[in-house]
Formats: C-alpha cells, structure tokens, sequence
C-alpha cells in the first residue's frame, strides 16, 4: 500500500499548492499567490539553521543547487514532497536520511541572510572598474578630511550610512556594547571567536617623522609620551579587556608614535614608558587568557620588532605549545625562511614556545622590491612550504635545520584558498603535531572561513571516528569610531581593488548563496 505523504505543490505561476494523498492519488488543494513580504519571509527562514533543501524521498532525482534543469509534473507543478510522521523511516546507519548520507549544506548557508547581502553589495562595488575609483575617492576624503560636515563621527546621518554599510561589513563596533554582540554574533554562527584590533592611528606630519632622535628626550620626549604612547596603551588595553579568553588582540607598534619608532629604526630597546606599556598589556592579556599578535611593519623596522617580540615570548611563552605572544611572518620576503629558522633556533636553544603568525605580506608598495619573491609563485612556495614544515614540525625544501623543532603555536592568516586547503588536509588526516588557528578579515573570504567552519562541525558531530585536530577559525575586525576606522576601511578597500579576481569570486558566491536560498524558500532546489 502506498504511504500517504504531505508536501508543498509550486507551480510555474508561483502557486503553492499543499498534498495530502497518497503516491498514486495526489490531490491538489489550491492556496493563495505568495506576496513579496511572504517571499521575504521565506528567504529570511532559511540560512543556517535551516536543513539543506534535500529529502530521503527525493535523494533519486536531487540535483545540484545550481542547476536550472527543474523536474515538473504532466501539470507543469513542481512536486516537493514530505513524509508524514508516522511513514518516516527509523534512521539507521544505512539510512539516507541518517548524517552519514544527508548532504551536507553549503558552506555559506551558515552566515544570517543580512550578512549574505551586505557582503554581496560591498563586494560588487569592490569588483566593479565602473563604482570602485569614485568610491575609493571618497573613501579617502573622508578618512582624511578636516571638514566636520565630511567628519562621520560629526555629521550624524553620515555616520548612520557607513555604519550600516561598510563599517558593519568590516568593524566589531564603537563601543564594549556593539563589540561583545559582534563577538557573540560570530561565536554563535560557528567561529572560534575574533582577532581584533584598535582602529584609532597616531597621525605624524613629515616634520615630526623627519627629526625622530628628538622624541627622545626633554620636553619632546614628555609630549609623545603624553600625547602618543599613553594614548596607544589605553586603547591597546581597552581591546584586550573586550576580547574574550581564547581571542587574540593586534598589537602595532608604530602606533605608539615617533619614539617606538625611533627605537624600532635603530633596533633600541623600548624605552622605560613604552616598555611599561607593553609589559602592562602583555600581563593583563595573559591574565585574561587572551594571546597578543605583533604586527609586522615595513622592512626598515622589522628587525627591530623582531628584537621586541623575542624578548616577551622569553617571558610569556613558557607553557610549551602555548603561546601568548606571536610574532609575524611575512613569506612573499625572501629573508623570512632564514629568519623563522633563527627564530626556531633561539626558542630551541631556550626552552620557550614560538608564537608564529603566518601572512603572505602586507607592504609590497613600499618594501624594496629585491627583497621580495620575484614572483607570486615563489611567495606561495614560500607560504605553503613554511606551514607545511611547521605543521608537521618537519624540515622541508623551503625551511630546513639540523635541529630539533621547539613547540610552536601558529595562526595561519590566509584568503588563499589553496593554501588554506593544503594546511587543512593535512590537519583532517591527523598529520598536524602542533594546534592551529586559521584567520581571515571580517568581511573579507568568507567563502573560504565558512568552509572551516563547516568542516570543524563536521568533525564535532565525527569526534569519535576522528583523529584530525579540531579546526580553529578566526575572523580579524577591530573596532573604534565610525571615524576612526575610516582609514582602515580605506585600506580594506585598496586591498580589495588589488586582489580583483578574489573580490569577484566572493561576489559571484555570495550572488550563487542568494540564488540557493531563493530556490530553497520556493522548493525548488532539492
């Protein structure tokens, strides 16, 4: 006998039309045409914690979420059918209705319908030769403007416009408020938790950088601590109290002013106020569970950075395979192989952990270019190699010794899908001796961090049959004013402009989510 079944009936008029019969007797009750507001509705029903548009029944004729073949009736309806509850199967390993053979969902159905939409705009315009020049125009007047009627953070319904736009694309918040909800936003969709950063920069004029000996000492030196260090450390101290235990917070340097920089260029240590800082924030960081990422800087003053940031994982990264300070690590430099081994070297030889954070580089317009991979391959070679070896804490081609590798804690920050793809195959096939956290910016790849997320999921729901590492995803945002974040806005937007074919892929995604979403609101896509 056949079992009765219940179900939705779309038509090609937009129709819907609900089943109650059995197989071989279908009747068909009509129902009312589908407003606007009921489509919307619909749409907004479906993200992540909706099930993917897939069914038992109708795993012999699913079809990809993309295709426009449809399947219709001899009455040009659609059939999207659901058991009843007393017909459904009693799951079991064979099953399709069990987790091993139902499909798993699109990476992105993860993300709210209002990101899914926020992210294809800023991406379109990021993509589009036509929209990008004029908005980058005003991207920099306003971020560098003096007029208060361009000033967001004084003209009220400006401020409303980038906040809703591309500030909440890319920013945590202006307040502890706003950033613990954002926190808490990304928490809840799957993230391990954020990166963040303080947005507000110590702007210098070129007579104040041009003379930086002078910072050093007397009245000058009393001013730039006043006005530049003390600043610096109560914003860097603030990001650290918002973050929460297993987050990380950004730390750069030259926004400390002209005598961290005057120090940096001369590989000085800190000075006694600059130096208080750092250890201030560093010990309440650690206090607080939260690990410290030290950015890295043009080349000039990276070994000077490198001499910093040595000297406070000696006194913080003592619980091996724990770091709390990181250092940066720039693989499109030619020099970084060499310099990582020393680093490796050193944590060796003195027992401490290496905290090591893993970029491709962020200065190629201003670093000398001879110091640079003459090519994107050999930047990637470098990248992919130097993770690899670290990973299975292996020397390799690309970063090679003759000593036993220390402990060492790294962040993969990376919108390089292939290599992101290299580092996770090697964590899903148990291969990874070390803990890794993967990290991407807020608005930014989030095709590439919500495949981590889904595959850490997925590895949650296996924990017993699994023996990879969990997936660790991180999303980089900082926070501050709506004026203050302009300038990193700006920077957000360049990058996007020079990394055009990766913009467009993560338009043409977030386009492809809305499409599957839509489907998936109608019954189309099973």
């Amino acid at each position: 006998m056949a079992r009765p079944l219940r179900g939705a009936c779309i038509s090609s008029t937009g129709r819907v039309s609900l089943i109650f019969a059995p197989l071989r007797q279908q009747t068909v009750v009509p129902a009312k045409r589908l407003s606007s507001a009921a489509f919307l509705s619909l749409l907004a029903s479906s993200p992540a914690r909706q099930p993917p548009c897939a069914h038992p029944f109708m795993m012999s004729v699913r079809r990809s979420i993309h295709s426009s073949t449809k399947r219709s009736s001899s009455n040009d309806q659609l059939l999207v059918a659901t058991p009843s509850p007393a017909s459904s199967p009693t799951p079991t390993s064979t099953s399709p209705s069990s987790p091993a053979m139902r499909p798993s969902p699109p990476p992105l159905s993860i993300l709210p319908l209002h990101m899914i939409v926020r992210s294809l705009l800023t991406t379109t315009v990021s993509s589009s030769p036509i929209l990008l020049p004029p908005s980058l125009w005003v991207m920099s007047v306003l971020a560098h403007t003096t007029n208060p009627v361009l000033d967001p953070d004084r003209n009220p319904l400006l401020r409303v416009f980038l906040k809703s736009t591309f500030y909440a694309q890319f920013c945590a918040g202006e307040n502890p408020a706003e950033v613990g909800r954002t926190i808490d936003g990304l928490k809840d969709i799957g993230f391990t938790g954020v990166i963040l950063g303080y947005a507000k920069e110590v702007v210098l004029t070129a007579a104040q950088t041009k003379d930086l000996a002078a910072c050093s000492e007397g009245e000058r030196a009393a001013e730039c601590v006043r006005n530049e260090i003390v600043p610096w450390a109560q914003g860097t101290m603030e990001t650290v109290r918002l973050a929460q235990p297993g987050d990380f917070v950004a730390l750069k340097f030259t926004g400390a002013g002209r005598q961290a920089l005057y120090s940096l260029a001369e590989r000085l240590p800190p000075s006694a106020t600059m130096a208080d800082a750092i250890d201030s924030i560093c010990s309440l960081a650690a206090q607080r569970g939260v690990r410290l990422l030290f950015d890295a800087e043009q080349a000039a003053l990276q070994p000077g950075i490198d001499d910093w940031t040595l000297d406070y994982m000696r006194i913080y990264n003592t619980v091996p395979g724990q770091a709390v300070i990181y250092g940066t690590y720039q693989a499109y430099l030619k020099s970084t192989p060499q310099t990582l081994r020393r680093h490796l070297q050193t944590a060796q030889i003195e027992s401490f952990t290496l905290g090591v954070k893993l970029v491709r580089g962020a200065y190629i317009g201003s670093d000398p270019r001879h110091l640079i991979h003459d090519t994107k391959a050999g930047t990637d070679a470098c990248y992919d190699g130097i993770a690899e070896s670290l990973l299975r804490k292996q020397w390799g081609d690309v970063l090679h010794g003759g000593f036993e590798m220390p402990a060492v804690s790294l962040v993969l920050a990376s919108h390089n899908a292939e290599s992101v793809r290299r580092a996770r195959d090697i964590c899903e096939a148990g291969e990874a001796k070390i803990d890794i956290a993967f990290a991407q910016l807020q608005g930014m790849a989030d095709e590439i961090s919500c495949e981590l997320v889904s595959a850490n999921k997925l590895r949650d729901a296996q924990e017993k049959q699994s023996k990879a590492r969990a997936i660790e995803a991180y999303k980089y945002l900082v926070w501050g004013s709506t004026g203050e974040c302009m300038k990193y806005l700006l920077r957000r937007a360049h990058e996007n402009r020079d990394a055009v074919q990766r913009t467009r892929s993560g338009r043409d995604a977030m386009w492809s989510e809305l499409v599957r979403r839509a489907k998936c609101a109608f019954g189309v896509s099973v």
